[in-house]
């Protein structure tokens, strides 16, 4: 099987998909950073669903979520846009943790593997 990156500098690749899997980069509100918690989690969401359909897929076929917080006191805020967002009756498994993220103005990081087929 081959290995396919996209968006790929120095660090790190946004998407790589390997056979039938896509696996998503740590992704943060670049085009709402300082926005609510709210706003950012929507942001961030519709760039998953744009890389996903950039690598063919979307999210009725995601695997797994991991969602990082900078405050859990603001995790019924994103659950509020997550709940809205997430397929009907095909959520992923997923985990939440509140961390220290890397830059102040991004309060949501989510991290999303999905399957092609």
């Amino acid at each position: 099987m081959t290995i396919e990156r996209k968006h790929v500098n120095q660090r790190m690749s946004q998407v790589v998909t390997h056979g039938d899997v896509v696996y998503l980069a740590g992704q943060v509100a670049s085009r709402a950073p300082g926005a609510s918690v709210a706003d950012q989690t929507r942001d961030i969401l519709a760039r998953i669903d744009e890389l996903l359909a950039e690598a063919g897929t979307d999210k009725t076929k995601l695997l797994a979520a991991n969602l990082w917080l900078a405050d859990m006191s603001t995790f019924d805020e994103m659950n509020g846009e997550w709940d809205k967002w997430v397929a009907e009756g095909q959520p992923p498994v997923r985990a939440c943790v509140e961390a220290k993220l890397a830059d102040p103005a991004f309060t949501v990081e989510i991290m999303v593997t999905a399957a092609r087929s």
